[in-house]
């Protein structure tokens, strides 16, 4: 897959993606990523990439130049490229979505600052907005970052295992079990005993009531959008008595 960003920020990524997963998979070209700085396509003579906005109000707002000539440069390669625009007014990103993008070969990321960007760049270019939460960071950067890591790790061979994917928080609309390792006790706390036991089928029914439980505790509102098998309504039922 290849990825392009455009920034104003460009050294604010190299830490994330030249370290970890995303590092190795970039190394073994699993991933293509390209910072392109916004400002090499200001054509003014202070490289100024913002301005007044029309009506009055506060702060600056990107202008559309720089943009517009920073996208002709990398749609030109590749026009039917996925354009996102990472702002707190998109959609809300979830798993399924990632999944998604995660088939695309070529994908485009807009990072915006200031006050917003001018709407004609987004009328233009942008295919979809595409937001980390409700709340509002200093600039796209941190957000496009999120998203890197989110999708990228879904793209085959990223990860050593594809089993470890599926069983994930949000995969099956559940929040993952606990997970346990080395030493069996620790500070008088012990390891759940059916993980030990080496019955794999006690373990995966362990798991399933166990994510489901961490669900209906943290995020409940997860199974509204769940398709509940019948096994798994019973499980969730049962979980509730227990809590009364």
């Amino acid at each position: 897959m290849r990825i392009d960003v455009l920034t104003l920020f460009p050294e604010m990524f190299h830490g994330v993606l030249g370290t970890s997963i995303i590092g190795r998979a970039v190394e073994n070209k699993l991933l293509d990523i390209n910072l392109i700085n916004i400002r090499d396509f200001a054509k003014n003579k202070h490289k100024q990439t913002d301005d007044y906005p029309y009506g009055g109000g506060p702060g600056m707002v990107m202008s559309p130049q720089p943009l517009f000539d920073a996208f002709y440069h990398v749609l030109d390669e590749a026009p039917s490229a996925r354009v996102i625009f990472l702002t707190p007014q998109g959609k809300t990103l979830r798993q399924d979505m990632a999944r998604e993008y995660a088939k695309m070969p070529h994908l485009v990321l807009l990072c915006g600052h200031y006050e917003g960007v001018d709407q004609r760049v987004i009328d233009r270019f942008v295919d979809d907005e595409i937001s980390i939460g409700d709340y509002i960071l200093t600039g796209g950067e941190l957000p496009a970052m999120v998203f890197i890591d989110c999708v990228s790790r879904l793209i085959p061979g990223v990860l050593g295992s594809s089993l470890s994917i599926e069983d994930e928080s949000f995969s099956k609309h559940f929040l993952e079990y606990p997970q346990y390792t080395r030493p069996q006790v620790y500070e008088g706390l012990k390891v759940p005993e059916v993980l030990l036991s080496g019955n794999h089928k006690e373990i995966e029914e362990w798991r399933k009531r166990e994510s489901l439980r961490n669900t209906l505790k943290k995020r409940p509102d997860l199974l509204k959008d769940a398709d509940l098998t019948l096994e798994e309504r019973k499980i969730i039922e049962e979980l509730k008595r227990d809590e009364v």
